[in-house]
């Protein structure tokens, strides 16, 4: 017994007569009278009892038309769901974000979201590197990251341009907006990022480049801790725009670095070359290279 037959019989039910229910399936009497034996042949059960002109069900007949409408809907719903999944109207949108994350992200899937409201989401926050390998896993299909770092198995697409900040207590208090890298060194640091990552990279690579060695109490990839350990005044930092962005109202100070056109951050998002992606991906990447 197929989807097809249950259609017809949910007609015969409904009709109430044979020739009514093929007129209402657009076929010949007789072939619909040969699925209806062919059904009950099938069962082992009489389906329909007549009375009069009308068929009357049985109670075999009543069970098959309970479970008969909810498999037809399930069916179309199934069908509706897979078109609606392949055109990334439906589905879920897997997504890897960084430890900074970009200031703009709430609004891009707020934006998302109301183009494709049946959407869900994963969204995981993790450091670049490791971000990477989530996308290579499959774990997630895209990742917002920053560079750099080495991306030869992905294709991306660049986002933003960022200038670094430097930020201390409010007891730490410059006269300038700007400061130096020059200024900077006799600071202790503490860095946003642990060594062998893309911020951290940034930083010792511009001090480095100035032929400065900067003064490195120790590392915090953890933002919270490390927004509360400079508004205490344990130490300093170097932190991208953004960070300052999400921690607007911060108790910190913070000035623009100058002179260091090298110390910018570029974000981007990231996806595997050479592998397909879901229509939900597609379709966010799509509404990123119009913004």
């Amino acid at each position: 017994m197929d989807i097809r037959q249950l259609r017809y019989f949910i007609a015969m039910v409904e009709e109430r007569k044979i020739s009514a229910a093929a007129k209402r399936l657009h076929m010949s009497q007789p072939p619909l009278s040969q699925q209806l034996k062919a059904m009950e042949d099938e069962l082992g059960s009489k389906l329909f009892e007549r009375s009069g002109k009308f068929l009357e069900m049985t109670e075999a007949g009543k069970a098959l038309y309970k479970n008969a409408l909810q498999i037809t809907q399930l069916m179309e719903e199934t069908k509706t769901e897979v078109k609606e999944v392949g055109e990334g109207v439906n589905g879920r949108l897997t997504i890897g974000v960084n430890t900074f994350s970009v200031s703009g992200l709430p609004k891009l899937l707020e934006q998302f979201q109301n183009q494709f409201p049946k959407i869900t989401y994963k969204i995981q926050q993790n450091e670049s590197s490791h971000l990477c390998q989530l996308v290579r896993d499959r774990v997630v299909e895209l990742a917002i990251i920053r560079l750099p770092l080495n991306l030869d198995d992905f294709s991306v697409l660049h986002l933003c341009n960022e200038p670094f900040y430097f930020i201390t207590s409010k007891k730490q208090t410059l006269t300038d907006q700007e400061v130096s890298l020059v200024e900077i060194e006799q600071y202790p640091l503490l860095f946003p990022s642990t060594e062998g990552l893309g911020v951290h990279y940034l930083i010792v690579e511009a001090f480095s480049r100035a032929k400065l060695q900067p003064h490195i109490v120790g590392e915090c990839s953890d933002i919270s801790l490390l927004m509360d350990l400079i508004a205490s005044d344990f130490a300093a930092s170097i932190v991208p725009e953004t960070l300052l962005e999400r921690y607007d109202g911060y108790p910190v100070n913070a000035y623009r670095i100058s002179h260091t056109p090298e110390l910018t951050g570029s974000v981007g998002l990231i996806w595997l070359k050479d592998h397909s992606l879901s229509q939900a991906a597609e379709n966010f990447i799509e509404m990123l290279k119009k913004i």
